[in-house]
């Protein structure tokens, strides 16, 4: 499977930078507590200076949002969701191991964190405008056409496995106990964008590789290149 920007993307958003791991062998990891608390007090220490709307990061995906026509206070980004509720509750819910771990990184860097279910995706990934007739299945268990020009994650097959960038994943993809093989994406454009997600990377690669997780890395700078998974053998 191969991962990479639709060419419109360098143009309008020549900030991005995108953190991106392919990790196998996911049934070998369990919950880490201590490192999910760990970040998530790195969270909360970010959260007292101000609220997660002042950080860099959440004010660069503001900008991006408005730019796409997107009210940001109604279409928060995925990281900003966290931040909000994370300053509301003092902790994040528990789903998943790494589901957890992703989320609990994600706020500690204020940066959205995706995970993709590989055995879910068809063919090659794709972030860019959709043309509408791509399929997003929503977590209620609902079918859902993409705006045309929204950005979108989508595969080889026309299925949507986000919706409005950053801000909505699709069920059909979502880690659950099944997966043993996913993509995990890490996006920013702020200024400090390359060394941010290249950190947020770098703590989940590590974490994960502790656990005898196979990981490989990726980054891709403005919008630019591609990363390809590898084959993994059973």
């Amino acid at each position: 499977m191969v991962f990479s920007y639709d060419p419109s993307m360098a143009m309008r958003f020549p900030s991005l930078a995108t953190g991106l791991l392919h990790v196998s062998g996911l049934s070998k990891v369990t919950e880490e507590p201590d490192a999910v608390a760990r970040y998530e007090q790195e969270a909360l220490r970010r959260l007292e200076a101000g609220s997660e709307a002042d950080l860099a990061p959440i004010r660069a995906w503001r900008s991006a949002f408005s730019s796409m026509g997107l009210k940001p206070t109604k279409y928060r980004c995925a990281s900003e969701a966290l931040l909000r509720r994370l300053r509301k509750e003092n902790t994040l819910p528990r789903l998943h191991p790494i589901v957890d771990l992703c989320n609990a990184v994600s706020a500690a860097y204020a940066i959205p964190v995706a995970a993709f279910d590989l055995e879910r995706i068809e063919g090659d990934l794709t972030v860019g405008p959709a043309k509408g007739n791509e399929e997003y299945l929503t977590f209620g268990g609902e079918l859902e056409h993409p705006t045309p020009g929204e950005i979108i994650f989508a595969d080889t097959a026309l299925r949507a496995h986000a919706r409005r960038w950053t801000n909505r994943q699709s069920a059909h993809s979502a880690i659950s106990k099944q997966t043993d093989n996913a993509l995990l994406v890490m996006e920013a454009l702020h200024a400090d964008a390359e060394k941010d997600v290249a950190g947020a990377r770098d703590a989940l690669a590590s974490t994960l590789g502790a656990q005898g997780a196979t990981v490989r890395k990726g980054l891709l700078i403005g919008g630019i290149g591609r990363f390809e998974t590898t084959e993994v053998s059973y």
